[in-house]
């Protein structure tokens, strides 16, 4: 009975994997599959030959280049924006006493109900004011601070024994070298859960982009993804290949802070 039961699971996680996988794959699969594969019903599953054509014809259907460059620094400066004000208010939430402490982290949670289409208006009306629309600014200003990694941050700050903290007031350390020296290195979990998210959610923004930018050199990758799905209709191995190349950054992403996730994720359960 037991082993039934471990079949089971084993076999219920092996379908859940496929589920993941798959998609992946067949992207994979289908950037070098032929189009005659592609379009066949049904669709291959395996490439019958090799074709690497089209990573080659994405570049020339789209700026794909200068669109590539344009999503990874929107993102890496939204990364940072998000790391540098999350560290700082939840440091500020979770060390400082001052009035109306609750009532303001409670707003910052409040932000995190708010849909995010309910800022888009007022985000347009303030860049569109400032004369930044069709710029890089606009592309991540309005996302430098975000609710959840005050959350996190400030959570991740909690379980910090408050004993080294006053033991640095003591030796005359003050906030910001207390902060950057002994807190900033021991929060690298913390740090690199957040900077992941941070990354994901900004480099698949695509309604923002779509509004603040007019011309194809300052627009991102998930636009010319879909120009790309537009101007491609008879050619999916096109699309295949510009799916594929738009998820490198995000996997190389996990890759380099997979041990920070599971730390992050793991760093509350034993005490």
């Amino acid at each position: 009975m037991i082993r039934l039961r471990r079949a089971g699971t084993v076999a219920g996680l092996v379908v859940l994997v496929a589920m993941v996988v798959f998609p992946l794959y067949y992207a994979v699969a289908g950037s070098v599959m032929s189009r005659d594969d592609l379009t066949r019903f049904p669709p291959a599953l395996f490439p019958t030959s090799l074709h690497a054509s089209s990573f080659a014809d994405v570049l020339h259907a789209i700026p794909l280049g200068r669109q590539y460059a344009n999503s990874i620094l929107v993102s890496l400066a939204i990364v940072a924006g998000v790391l540098v004000t999350s560290v700082l208010s939840g440091y500020v939430f979770a060390f400082l006493n001052f009035p109306l402490k609750k009532l303001a982290f409670g707003m910052f949670l409040a932000t995190m109900a708010v849909p995010a289409e309910s800022m888009i208006i007022p985000n347009y009306l303030t860049m569109a004011d400032w004369g930044l629309m069709n710029t890089f600014p606009a592309l991540f200003l309005p996302f430098l601070a975000a609710g959840f990694g005050t959350f996190l941050m400030r959570q991740f700050f909690l379980s910090f024994p408050r004993e080294v903290w006053e033991a640095a007031k003591v030796e005359g350390c003050g906030h910001l070298r207390f902060l950057w020296k002994i807190l900033v290195p021991l929060s690298r979990p913390a740090l690199g859960t957040l900077a992941i998210h941070a990354f994901i959610s900004s480099y698949n923004h695509y309604f923002w982009p779509l509004l603040v930018t007019s011309t194809p050199k300052m627009q991102t990758l998930q636009i010319g993804l879909a120009q790309l799905n537009s101007v491609e209709e008879r050619a999916p191995d096109v699309i295949f290949a510009g799916v594929v190349l738009a998820i490198i950054p995000m996997l190389i992403m996990i890759y380099l802070f997979q041990r920070h996730i599971v730390r992050g994720l793991t760093a509350g359960a034993v005490r």
